[in-house]
């Protein structure tokens, strides 16, 4: 049975504690009736041959219910009963060696308690992770607590699903909300209750409404307002909602400005703009932050303060300083606090030829001086770096150095002479893909590809260098 993050709704496993008027089998086909989604087999006293036999009548019983079957730690059950999967400890067992054995079609589960061992699952292939305790539990008397913060901080850690696991019920299951987990595991609540078929119905309905309140991934832009919509915040939500992110925004600046140019610029205060980057961060944690344009270097200031406060992740900078005719757009003051503050904080820095010889403090003629630049940006201020080569270097190629490795990104440059807002767009669509927790060579490839269907789409509106159509393929993404 192929894998499905679906399976993870309801996730029962047994417990030999609560047989009683009824068998183990009995217990199951009342779940099974009840709505679960998901079956473990857990049995941690059993002689292997009478867990094997054991497991190939449950393993029998799940698949009348169309149900997934999933072994707990003893992979050599799983295999000769015929069962869906294993579940294993990720410092108990290798998952790497496990996935090796058994080929691609098996399901592998983890117990993950932080971010290090979620990713380190992910790597060698396990499919889901449990991740808990959540709460205090009878059936793990002696496990750490997860709080809620890192219960989301290692589910959006990696993009392989997460099922909550420890002490969960209908009462408290709504606590979850937000957590981004893909569905609850439990024992006692629905093995332990009177009426298993009617606590399993109850539970499955309890916990598809918390699945349903769950948070959407998030975004937050910092940058200024572009009054005509092409570049700026405005630009920003679009590209992070066709994305597919929500997308929040703190305002840096107010322009008054249309395709042919800008007319006036009214910046916010330091004190504002801090309480906007506090409200979100208190209310709807972010997923990643995008920082476009901030010419002031109290305001720059006040962003590095607070990233740092929140302990902000996947930060994308535009480092906005330069316009493509070479004129300054950035104080020297602000340009200092830009590198010596900002830069540092961020994942990924993504500047144009001339904001990278900037940087580097090398001259770029060349895909050799792009390297060299990008090289030398990451041992300045530790981030990744976007070299985009769209000014005259080469042919929209850009170039991804993420401290070890380069990764080139071709692609034809696209007639359209309407392209103001492309830095702003590009980078938070890396922003965008960087919430829903691809890699980061995935999330530029996804942004550049992005961007391309938005220029091609060939938009023609105002009479200076126009916007380009961000909603391009509304349709095909809705089915309309």
């Amino acid at each position: 049975m192929r894998f499905d993050k679906k399976m993870l709704q309801l996730y029962a496993v047994t417990d030999r504690a609560w047989v009683g008027k009824q068998t183990l089998l009995e217990q199951i086909e009342d779940a099974l009736i009840g709505g679960a989604t998901l079956i473990q087999l857990r049995e941690k006293n059993m002689q292997e041959e009478e867990f094997y036999r054991e497991a190939v009548k449950v393993c029998k019983l799940c698949h009348r219910y169309n149900v997934a079957l999933i072994i707990n730690d003893n992979v050599d059950v799983a295999i000769r009963s015929g069962a869906d999967g294993v579940h294993v400890g990720i410092e108990d067992t290798p998952v790497g060696e496990i996935r090796r054995r058994v080929g691609e079609e098996f399901i592998i589960g983890a117990t993950c308690k932080s971010v290090e061992q979620a990713r380190k699952a992910q790597e060698e292939g396990a499919d889901y992770m449990g991740v808990g305790a959540v709460f205090a539990s009878q059936t793990k008397s002696g496990a750490i607590r997860i709080t809620s913060d890192q219960l989301r901080e290692i589910a959006t850690s990696v993009s392989i699903p997460a099922v909550a696991i420890g002490g969960i019920t209908g009462d408290n299951v709504h606590l979850l909300t937000g957590c981004y987990v893909s569905g609850v595991a439990v024992v006692k609540a629905v093995f332990g209750a009177e009426d298993i078929r009617r606590a399993t119905e109850e539970l499955k309905e309890k916990v598809a409404v918390m699945l349903r309140s769950k948070t959407a991934r998030t975004a937050l832009t910092i940058a200024g307002s572009d009054s005509s919509g092409g570049a700026g915040i405005q630009a920003d939500i679009k590209t992070m909602t066709m994305n597919g992110v929500y997308a929040m925004s703190a305002i840096t600046a107010l322009t008054a400005q249309n395709t042919t140019g800008v007319r006036a610029i009214e910046e916010v205060s330091c004190e504002f703009l801090k309480q906007q980057i506090d409200a979100v961060f208190e209310d709807i944690y972010p997923d990643s932050v995008k920082i476009g344009m901030v010419s002031s270097s109290g305001l720059i200031h006040v962003i590095a303060e607070r990233l740092r406060f929140y302990g902000a992740k996947n930060v994308v900078v535009d480092p906005v300083m330069v316009a493509t005719s070479g004129s300054a757009l950035i104080k020297s003051d602000a340009l200092n606090a830009l590198t010596d503050e900002l830069l540092g904080l961020a994942t990924l820095v993504t500047p144009n030829i001339y904001e990278a010889q900037v940087l580097s403090g090398l001259t770029i003629a060349t895909k050799e001086d792009m390297v060299s630049a990008a090289v030398r940006i990451n041992e300045l201020y530790g981030a990744s770096v976007l070299l985009k080569g769209g000014h005259s270097v080469n042919d929209a190629n850009d170039l991804l150095y993420d401290g070890k490795t380069c990764t080139w990104f071709e692609g034809e440059r696209i007639d359209n002479p309407n392209t103001h807002g492309t830095g702003c767009t590009l980078s938070s669509a890396i922003a965008a893909n960087l919430a829903k927790n691809y890699s980061l060579t995935e999330s530029v490839r996804r942004a550049k590809e992005y961007i391309s269907g938005a220029l091609g789409a060939m938009l023609n509106l105002g009479r200076g260098s126009g916007p380009m159509l961000h909603n391009y393929d509304l349709n095909s993404r809705f089915g309309e």
